[in-house]
């Protein structure tokens, strides 16, 4: 139970929360990685999945992709990369990318690639054009799923950037890695109950944004989400 306390007694300490080292620096350093990471991530992932369902064609590069990325090693990539870029904005960049993107691009592919064939039919028959069949038929349906593939991403890269600080960057990774070095437990448990908070908040806000977004027939599709 000294742990609870401990992390609890640092949470609380009025220090913590000022300077370049406080908890809203961290925090707002953790954000700037995460987000990048996750719009560039975006950008690549949603519109090739969306394109490769809506063709239903690619399906090959999806497996391997989500293979690949279960398979990733994060932090051998991170240190990998720092080397070969000498530490630029690329190191660690390219291996939360990497990590993102599979999530994102096999849930957007398998949601498209599952509408109903009678429903994208009609639309066709109706007149529809292939871009108004996928933005009016496909991506509603196929909404909830899309929706928990970036949730997935988010949650997965959220906790992951914590491995930033290993190669001397900022976030709340900080406080693991500075907190172990100098044995200051204390200070590892407030920071990885930060980490676990922020994580929870992002699973709120996804499931807010879900409730929002996504119409109620449809959200038993990601009830398991």
């Amino acid at each position: 139970m000294s742990y609870f306390s401990d992390a609890w007694n640092w949470l609380i300490a009025s220090q913590n929360w000022h300077g370049s080292n406080g908890i809203p620096i961290r925090l707002a350093q953790h954000l700037e990685y995460t987000g990048l990471a996750l719009i560039i991530a975006l950008v690549i992932a949603i519109p090739a999945g969306l394109a490769m369902g809506h063709l239903r064609r690619g399906g090959f590069a999806v497996v391997t992709i989500a293979n690949f990325g279960r398979a990733l090693p994060t932090l051998g990539l991170l240190v990998l990369i720092f080397v070969l870029t000498s530490g630029s904005i690329l190191s660690w960049l390219i291996p939360l990318v990497a990590l993102a993107i599979p999530p994102m691009l096999v849930n957007t592919y398998e949601g498209v690639l599952g509408v109903d064939r009678e429903l994208t039919d009609a639309a066709r028959g109706m007149g529809m054009t292939e871009w108004q069949i996928l933005r009016k038929a496909e991506i509603p349906v196929a909404l909830p799923l899309i929706l928990l593939g970036v949730r997935t991403s988010a949650i997965q890269v959220v906790a992951t950037a914590t491995i930033a600080a290993y190669i001397g960057l900022g976030g709340l990774g900080r406080y693991i890695i500075d907190g172990l070095a100098r044995d200051e437990y204390n200070v590892v448990a407030g920071g990885a109950v930060v980490i676990i908070l922020l994580a929870l908040a992002v699973q709120g806000l996804f499931t807010l944004l879900r409730r929002v977004i996504v119409p109620a027939g449809l959200r038993g599709q990601a009830q398991n989400s």
